[in-house]
């Protein structure tokens, strides 16, 4: 059978893995600069700790796993002929694979709400899975990036994680990111002034998706979500809102006055800008996207989603925002959190799409010993231990070396991995050790090649 592995998923090379380990350190650095603490939670959740918190359709892209032994013995067979896969389901799987970071992180929160203290500021870099249809910077098996705050409604944390947005994209190397926000109120706002509060979410999902499907694309999705053609035309206008973002703000306030919630957006996002335009930031831009909602049923105020620079064709690479009552499902009331995410398997592809990676240097040895004579071998490998126990990298070449092929294959090993010293032979305890950059050749005692590869 031909090897391969699931669609939407990718092997990565040591090359891969070394820079993919820079992005991520580069975030964790600047997490911890900004004061937040590590979590990790399990790689799949119960299903009833993920279903019914992203909408309709975050739910689908739910990957479920299959009850273990013969999970169809205890299922209805009524439903099983009626083929109600809804109905189904929830006998047949129990267990999920989690779809993000935040709702694995809430239901950590009220699990140990006695351990913690809030504010809680937690940052968590993990696998997610998502059935989704795989194509360029969409995965099914991808790494996320999140920070969050929660315990606190102070407006201020929206704009530390501004500046945090602006603070790894500048250390990456990648300028001129733009960092669009908007309100989950000043939606709601817009729905309610043209009469279709009570399809706010699928009004909102129908609005996030005009830079892919365009604005006749927008409209023949709220048309079949059952929105009037009146309340269409009324909402038009933002589809081509233009100006600066105080420009912005002033229009909103004229359109949403009959709008208490509507109008509180605007005073929130009015505050964010100001205060933003006050501090300053390093490389990115900040921008107000009215059409920008997010389609997870959990934010309720400020919204983000961050784009690469003009010129690259690639997906939002962070996104994230506020909500006000996600823990309030679990048992936890009156609590309020914040946060972004960064995609880091797209911003992989935006920095290789921009040659912004430095060469890496990947792990390897300082020193090899040569294997062209077993007899040595025990000399050898006592050798090593004392070298490892000095911290010296070092390794041995497996396979004996006889003939001039064998012989040739272990110089090609050590030249391709670019291993700077080699023990070449041992003779009486005496190790010969040659310099693979000056080609200079030394003979040493045990001792004296320790000290020779510690500096």
């Amino acid at each position: 059978m031909k090897p391969s592995i699931p669609k939407g998923t990718r092997d990565f090379s040591p090359i891969e893995v070394a820079n993919r380990t820079y992005i991520k350190n580069t975030i964790i650095n600047v997490f911890e600069t900004f004061g937040f603490q590590p979590i990790e939670t399990p790689s799949f959740e119960n299903s009833s700790t993920l279903m019914g918190k992203y909408g309709e359709e975050g739910d689908r892209l739910i990957f479920k796993i299959l009850n273990s032994g013969d999970y169809l013995a205890k299922s209805d067979e009524k439903l099983l002929l009626e083929k109600n896969s809804a109905k189904l389901t929830p006998q047949i799987s129990e267990k999920a694979l989690r779809y993000d970071l935040t709702v694995p992180f809430a239901r950590f929160v009220v699990q140990h709400q006695n351990e913690i203290d809030f504010p809680f500021k937690r940052y968590q870099v993990q696998t997610v899975w998502r059935a989704d249809r795989p194509q360029k910077g969409r995965f099914r098996e991808f790494f996320q990036c999140d920070a969050d705050v929660i315990g606190s409604k102070s407006l201020l944390l929206e704009v530390d994680f501004i500046q945090l947005y602006d603070k790894v994209f500048s250390k990456l190397g990648l300028i001129n990111t733009n960092i669009k926000i908007n309100n989950r109120k000043i939606l709601f706002g817009i729905a309610e002034v043209i009469g279709e509060q009570d399809k706010l979410i699928d009004f909102t999902i129908a609005l996030d998706k005009l830079d892919k499907i365009g604005k006749d694309g927008v409209v023949i999705e709220m048309l079949s979500k059952g929105i009037s053609e009146e309340a269409i035309l009324k909402v038009q206008p933002l589809f081509d809102f233009s100006g600066s973002n105080q420009d912005k703000l002033s229009s909103l306030e004229k359109m949403l006055q009959t709008s208490d919630q509507g109008i509180k957006g605007v005073e929130e996002l009015r505050f964010l800008i100001d205060s933003i335009t006050e501090l300053g930031l390093q490389s990115a831009s900040l921008e107000i996207d009215v059409t920008l909602a997010r389609g997870l049923n959990y934010y309720t105020g400020a919204i983000f989603e961050v784009t690469a620079p003009d010129g690259i064709k690639m997906g939002s690479i962070g996104g994230g925002g506020r909500y006000d009552d996600l823990t309030s499902v679990f048992g936890l009331k009156d609590i309020s959190g914040v946060g972004i995410s960064f995609g880091l398997d797209r911003i992989y592809l935006v920095l290789e799409e921009l040659g912004l990676f430095k060469a890496v240097n990947l792990p390897k040895p300082k020193v090899i010993f040569l294997n062209f004579d077993s007899s040595t071998d025990i000399i050898k490998m006592n050798a090593i231990n004392k070298l490892r126990a000095e911290n010296i990298k070092c390794e041995f070449y497996p396979d004996l070396g006889v003939s001039n092929k064998q012989q040739k294959r272990q110089w090609k090993y050590i030249s391709n991995r670019e291993i700077e010293y080699v023990v070449t032979k041992v003779e009486s305890n005496v190790f010969s050790l040659k310099n693979m950059i000056s080609n200079e050749q030394f003979s040493y005692s045990l001792s004296e090649l320790i000290q020779k590869l510690i500096y």
